[in-house]
């Protein structure tokens, strides 16, 4: 079924009824208008070659493109991939246990209007030292969802000067040598992240030199500090909103750190649990926490994209994002070991050096996808039971009433 929705609702349509279509229904905050490969063509990944005809690195190498997956398992690549404008991966459409992206990292950098989703994008010691695994610099129009982000070797996470970006339920986390850190945040602005997971990073949870909506996430198990202000001569304006933070075996009290006067925050119903006693019965974070690292508080939000009616307590959040944050349609024992960290609530985690110690990437199983005679992205048996035509690739780009 995740292959019909992403066909149904985000990519192979002839344009769009409303001028406000959102990249795929549940797709949320500053990112949520992003366009993708919509308009464009389909390209099918049916090998985990690093380049090459039918591989991840050719098919994002060209705009206009919807990318989907006919294999599963690990695409080990050897340098960076650059990602082009207008892409859509559909990490969902992918058989079995899905697409792991492993050894080095991924630059969206200078792209507009991308759109991954259920994707594993993993760095390695092996990288430089100064290599991030995802990198979403001067960007606009960027949507992350179910997407894990791990072992980056500076951050696992760097965006800076990029505009209208939405990571939602992603999971960020267990950073390697040298930093080991979560994700550097340059000056976006109009930046959303909700319902993420932030695991296993010594620091920058993330540092956030910012203008950020950050909403529901989960802050787990940190080194040094939790969630770090921007510390800059330049204004930051940060809306922290329904989060809950938790320490775990290797955290400071510092779960916030390194706030200026120009940290400009605006907070409300964030949590913080620093007893590590298995059970979920933290205290509300208020004015005094904000002002004894230094921030200057706000009284109003200052970046708003999401409704209230997105937004859930900080103790339902943390449910949701057990549930869902990181590629989640089929999680693999690396994002499962991540998750049942956090299910111990203060007991488990562990800051790593390097992927070696916790046993590197694990082996996936190869898969291959149901037949699509006419490669519109649309299983064959799917188009008969819904009166299609499998050797009929148009029919891949007719609207329903809303639509997609």
């Amino acid at each position: 079924m995740r292959i019909i929705s992403f066909l149904l609702f985000f990519t192979l349509i002839a344009g769009s009824l409303f001028a406000q279509q959102l990249a795929f229904p549940g797709a949320d905050g500053f990112g949520k208008l992003a366009t993708g490969g919509r308009n464009g063509s389909v390209y099918h990944v049916t090998n985990l070659s690093d380049s090459g005809l039918g591989s991840f690195r050719d098919a994002v190498s060209q705009p206009k493109r919807t990318v989907v997956f006919d294999v599963s398992g690990v695409i080990n690549i050897k340098s960076k991939v650059t990602v082009s404008s207008e892409i859509t991966i559909a990490g969902q459409t992918a058989p079995s246990d899905g697409i792991t992206v492993y050894g080095d990292g991924v630059s969206i950098s200078g792209k507009n209007n991308i759109i991954v989703r259920y994707m594993r994008f993993r760095g390695s010691i092996n990288m430089s030292k100064g290599t991030c695994t995802v990198a979403i610099d001067s960007s606009q129009n960027v949507i992350f969802d179910h997407v894990s982000i791990e072992w980056g070797r500076w951050d696992n996470l760097h965006i800076k000067a990029s505009k209208d970006v939405t990571l939602q339920y992603c999971l960020v986390g267990e950073g390697i040598d040298p930093q080991r850190f979560g994700a550097l945040l340059e000056r976006p602005v109009n930046l959303t992240i909700h319902h993420c997971l932030w695991i296993n990073n010594q620091s920058r949870n993330p540092k956030a030199k910012a203008g950020i909506e950050f909403v529901n996430n989960v802050v787990y198990n940190w080194g040094g500090s939790g969630f770090v202000g921007g510390h800059s001569a330049a204004d930051s304006h940060q809306d922290l909103i329904n989060n809950y933070l938790i320490a775990g075996p290797t955290s400071s009290n510092n779960f916030l750190a390194m706030f200026t006067a120009t940290d400009h925050v605006y907070h409300q119903g964030n949590y913080v649990d620093l007893d590590k006693d298995g059970k979920l019965n933290g205290r509300l974070i208020n004015d005094d926490d904000f002002k004894k690292v230094g921030a200057t508080l706000e009284t109003r939000r200052q970046n708003i994209s999401m409704g209230l009616k997105s937004i859930q307590k900080p103790e339902d959040a943390c449910l949701t994002v057990i549930k869902e944050a990181g590629a989640s349609q089929h999680r693999d024992a690396i994002d499962n070991r991540l998750i049942g960290f956090l299910k111990s609530l203060g007991k488990e985690g562990k800051i790593v050096k390097s992927e070696a110690e916790v046993g590197g990437q694990v082996n996936m199983p190869v898969a291959k996808g149901p037949k699509d005679t006419d490669g519109d992205g649309i299983p064959d048996q799917w188009e008969k039971d819904h009166n299609l035509n499998p050797a009929n690739p148009v029919d891949a780009t007719k609207k329903n009433a809303s639509g997609y």
